[in-house]
């Protein structure tokens, strides 16, 4: 009975998958509930009745400083509140589309959907300082580009003298240098604060696996918040350095303080005009600045594609703690990150994403050889000892004891463990849910192109059987949309059962013919990269236990 065991344990570890993954991804997320109400930080009179203008509009009334084509960003910055309000990735596009657009990530205010970034101060006394509605003087450079910053100044009526010197470098970062000189008679207590603002709650993927809303590290944890969290309460957190944002799927904007600071971080959210708005915000410790002397504060703000080695990079210049969590590598992050940058190395060799799944499977194949090589042989032995086993059942068929002993024995004296034919099975689980991750989450598969008809290696195959794989002008629904790739895979996967023992209850072995079926539906869904590793590895595994059993054939007639 072991030998049936052990294919029970393979099919619920198979099954497993599965249900794994019907608990965690079982689609969309509930939507948002209107519950408590919560004030920004900093207030702003917003009328009742709002019309929002377009885009365009915004941008030709407002004071602008524009980003040069140096930058990989493209859009300006308003002087009004010297907000960065208008960013667009000039290397993404929307989809794979050639007449696509480009990705928008920053909207100016009084449009339909703000989503901006600023900096600003508080003032302990009743002194004027710059904040959301202040206007800025641009008093040096007239384009913002790597090689040339510009720089702003606002004076108080109080004698307060505010410069502030914007950089960008040629990726995504902003780095704010804001200088204040005291130039009253008394000492001055300030504090300087930085938000991000989303007014509307945005689409997201809907699914477990991945996070997207407000996102951050203070106190040296890793703070992931949904946007229906926002409208129950809000979260505050003290901090020393830390960054905290809004994240999508594979983009993100990021407030980045002094990592030597101690910060006040706040994630909340308000309804105004019948629309959500969700503000992440810091504020820093207080500044005393004497007469007749100045401050020095530098932040940084990142707006741009979750580039994982561009996140280490920023992670190490300026010392930020757990930078690159912005990619949501997940519980299996000890796996994931190496996966992730083994398939990234082999992406700069081969120059296709899809072409390093198929040499990182045969990496993964040669570390896990000395198991699964173990692993076939000991099926292999089980496959050739099954009349054996048929006759003991037959001759014992009312004595399951005396069954049970006979099989011990034969499994001794041939020196089979009926175990070991299910470890592969279940090493391969966290490593499948890896690179389900690397391929869901990172960006480097967006768009990612293979041979054939495999566009894009983050998406399910776009193909189905049922038009004949686009012979016929028919769309079914999407529960039909079985693809070329999935097929293969529950094929391979057909092929590989048939290498195995035959379960010898007809019952378990109704199952395991189902079960290809089963993952044919199953993976149909999943991104195409993910079907072609796993059906790459059915292949490799098909070959190896193939040649270990024809030599076991051998030696047996030996």
């Amino acid at each position: 009975m072991n030998e049936q065991k052990n294919l029970l344990l393979a099919i619920v570890a198979s099954l497993l998958i599965l249900l794994i993954f019907q608990f965690f991804f079982p689609g969309e997320k509930p939507s948002s509930v209107d519950q408590d109400k919560k004030s920004l930080l900093i207030e702003e009179n917003i009328e009742d009745v709002f019309i929002p203008k377009t885009r365009n509009q915004i941008l030709k009334e407002d004071s602008r400083v524009f980003i040069s084509s140096e930058s990989r960003l493209k859009g300006s910055i308003s002087l009004k509140g010297s907000r960065i309000d208008d960013i667009i990735l000039r290397d993404y596009k929307e989809s794979i589309s050639k007449d696509s657009s480009l990705v928008t990530l920053m909207s100016p205010k009084n449009t339909l959907n703000p989503y901006f970034a600023e900096f600003g101060w508080h003032a302990e006394s009743n002194i004027d300082v710059p904040r959301q509605e202040t206007v800025w003087k641009l008093i040096e450079g007239k384009e913002l580009s790597p090689s040339n910053p510009i720089r702003l100044e606002w004076k108080s009526p109080d004698n307060l003298i505010f410069s502030r010197k914007i950089k960008v470098d040629s990726d995504f970062l902003f780095t704010f240098e804001d200088v204040v000189r005291n130039n009253t008679s008394t000492t001055q207590t300030l504090q300087q604060y930085g938000r991000i603002r989303r007014t509307g709650t945005p689409e997201t993927s809907g699914f477990y696996i991945l996070h997207e809303g407000p996102i951050g590290v203070l106190e040296d944890r890793l703070l992931e918040l949904d946007y229906d969290d926002l409208l129950e309460k809000q979260e505050t957190f003290s901090s020393k350095g830390g960054w905290l944002g809004i994240t999508d799927k594979y983009w993100l904007a990021a407030l980045i303080p002094d990592q030597k600071n101690k910060i006040k971080g706040t994630f909340k959210s308000s309804i105004k005009n019948n629309k959500e708005s969700y503000e992440v915000n810091y504020v820093s410790s207080l500044f005393e600045i004497p007469p007749k002397k100045e401050i020095k504060v530098i932040s940084s703000l990142f707006i741009g594609a979750k580039e994982v080695d561009l996140l280490d990079r920023y992670a190490q210049k300026l010392s930020i703690n757990m930078f690159d969590k912005a990619v949501d590598f997940g519980w299996f992050y000890l796996i994931t990150k190496p996966l992730f940058n083994l398939l990234h190395w082999f992406s700069g060799i081969f120059g296709n994403v899809g072409l390093s799944i198929l040499a990182l499977t045969v990496l993964i194949r040669i570390i896990l050889f000395p198991l699964a090589n173990k692993s076939f042989k000991s099926m292999s032995r089980m496959k050739v000892l099954s009349p054996k086993m048929q006759d003991i059942r037959e001759r014992h068929k009312n004595d399951k004891l005396k069954m049970q002993q006979e099989i011990m024995n034969l499994y001794k004296t041939e020196k089979v463990n009926p175990l070991s034919g299910c470890l592969p099975i279940l090493i391969q689980i966290p490593i499948f849910f890896a690179l389900y991750k690397v391929l869901f989450v990172t960006l480097e598969t967006r768009h990612a192109p293979f041979y054939g008809w495999i566009n894009d290696l983050s998406a399910p195959d776009p193909t189905t059987i049922f038009n004949i794989f686009g012979l016929f002008n028919f769309n079914p629904p999407s529960f039909l949309m079985i693809g070329a790739w999935p097929i293969l895979m529950a094929g391979t996967m057909f092929l590989q059962q048939k290498l195995n023992p035959a379960p010898p209850d007809p019952l378990q072995a109704k199952i395991m013919s189902f079960l290809p079926l089963i993952f044919l539906f199953l993976f149909a869904t999943f991104p195409a990269g993910l079907v072609i590793y796993w059906t790459w590895n059915n292949v490799l595994s098909i070959a190896q236990q193939w040649i270990i059993m024809k030599r076991q054939t051998k030696d047996e007639k030996l």
